[in-house]
């Protein structure tokens, strides 16, 4: 089991003790959860407490132009959304119950986007993408609110997209965890060819789950269907965690292994 030190001072008769505090160490994974455009974090609570269950520390939270700060949604852009993203995932990352190298980020629509470019720019063991959108590279600064109009995004996603042609799709192409992609059997914002693209792309994974809900829109708009991917994306998170997991204690078995192989027998009368 890994352990900490901690330097502390016991305090007795007027003087301090320096000492030092050797204890277990857990640590464990993380979730980021990103809503959509025009969504917010409520919307992922009652999975975040059910993946909290599973032993790990979840984060949701509201993007600039939402909630609070809905008076900024006529002119936040994607660059700024991204830099929500990355402060999100730094607070995330910096606390002292997370394990930095498991760090789950689990994005719906245009938080699935926002999710796959955040894997560029800090470390993501697992990603999960349910409906990603994608837009065009161009117009990077320009508001998030005009970029259905100004870039025919109709048009943009009802074709097949290489990933060395889209930015999103170049980030999951390089990515080198596990991804899940879920799609939505009746999306008419995000259709099947975008899904398609996604897929295409993650040809570096160490794995990649597929899953259809059947019936469901774009916004999972009935009960059933957002039943069907709460039950997805925790069974796939749980499947994911308890395999890193087992990894570590099979790591730490072999490490013990090797302590007692290499540590010498001594004869009696010997010290």
């Amino acid at each position: 089991m890994p352990v900490r030190d901690d330097v502390i001072h016991i305090s007795m008769r007027g003087r301090e003790l320096a000492g030092t505090l050797i204890s277990p160490a857990p640590r464990m994974p993380a979730v980021l959860m990103v809503h959509g455009w025009g969504g917010s974090q409520r919307q992922y609570r009652a999975n975040a407490h059910k993946v909290a269950a599973l032993g790990c520390v979840c984060l949701t939270f509201d993007l600039t132009g939402h909630v609070a700060t809905a008076s900024q949604r006529d002119t936040v852009s994607r660059e700024e959304n991204l830099h929500d993203m990355l402060a999100a995932y730094d607070f995330l990352a910096a606390h002292p119950l997370v394990e930095r190298d498991s760090i789950a980020v689990v994005g719906s629509s245009y938080g699935g986007y926002l999710a796959a470019l955040l894997t560029e720019r800090r470390p993501v063991c697992w990603l999960g993408l349910r409906a990603p959108a994608i837009y065009r590279d161009d117009d990077w600064s320009v508001p998030k609110r005009l970029l259905a109009r100004v870039q025919k995004l109709g048009d943009y996603r009802g074709q097949p997209i290489e990933a060395n042609d889209n930015r999103a799709l170049r980030a999951c192409s390089r990515f080198t965890g596990d991804v899940l992609i879920v799609e939505s059997e009746h999306d008419e914002i995000v259709p099947s060819p975008v899904l398609a693209s996604y897929r295409k792309a993650c040809t570096e994974t160490h794995s990649l789950t597929y899953r259809v809900i059947r019936g469901a829109d774009h916004s999972l708009s009935d009960e059933a269907s957002r039943e069907a991917y709460s039950s997805i994306l925790v069974h796939w998170l749980e499947e994911m965690m308890l395999g890193a997991r087992g990894q570590v204690r099979a790591a730490a078995a072999k490490v013990r292994g090797s302590d007692k192989q290499e540590t010498p027998l001594r004869r009696a009368g010997q010290s």
